[in-house]
């Protein structure tokens, strides 16, 4: 069995919303230690009441996904309707929510599983669209990270955060055939 072959994927449920913030303290913490704070900031989700929340209504809402390697999460990934930051879908789709991975487990492609796990979903709801936005800033190289997924990068977007630097997003559709 490959490495890829034993991450397993179970819904996620309200119990789960500490497993998600813990996954993006680490994944903050592994991107403000490379300098990549544009993205996620340098403070842990778990400390911000906004995150708290955000991550409590994921793991109450019906679409957080857990990506499981052997009994420890090792990836979350969150599906429903696009935010409203992004132009709307001219069909129907399902919209990637949140995607994010243990930084400990880099490499073992848990991220592309669940992007996989996303379009199962959608296929089987009987959805031809799956779309995601990401931080567009940097080098892009989330972006690429999601191209090399089979994602199409179109419109870009800037958010404005009072206090704080805009915020530049990508968003990116993937068909499903």
């Amino acid at each position: 069995m490959t490495e890829e072959q034993s991450i397993t994927i179970r819904p996620g449920g309200p119990d789960d919303a500490k497993t998600v913030l813990r996954l993006l303290d680490g994944a903050t913490a592994w991107l403000a230690a490379r300098g990549r704070t544009g993205q996620w900031g340098t403070e842990p989700a778990s400390t911000d009441p906004r995150r708290i929340a955000q991550a409590d209504g994921w793991a109450s809402g019906g679409g957080l996904h857990l990506a499981m390697r052997a009994d420890r999460p090792v990836g979350a990934l969150v599906v429903g309707a696009a935010t409203d930051e992004v132009p709307p879908a001219t069909e129907p789709e399902l919209y990637v929510r949140l995607l994010v991975t243990d930084r400990e487990h880099a490499g073992l492609g848990i991220g592309a599983r669940l992007l996989e796990h996303a379009g199962e979903l959608a296929r089987s709801r009987g959805l031809g669209l799956l779309r995601v936005d990401c931080y567009g800033g940097d080098d892009r190289a989330l972006v690429r990270f999601y191209e090399g997924c089979g994602f199409t990068a179109t419109d870009s977007f800037t958010l404005a955060r009072p206090g704080r630097d805009p915020w530049p997003g990508q968003l990116l559709i993937h068909r499903l055939g």
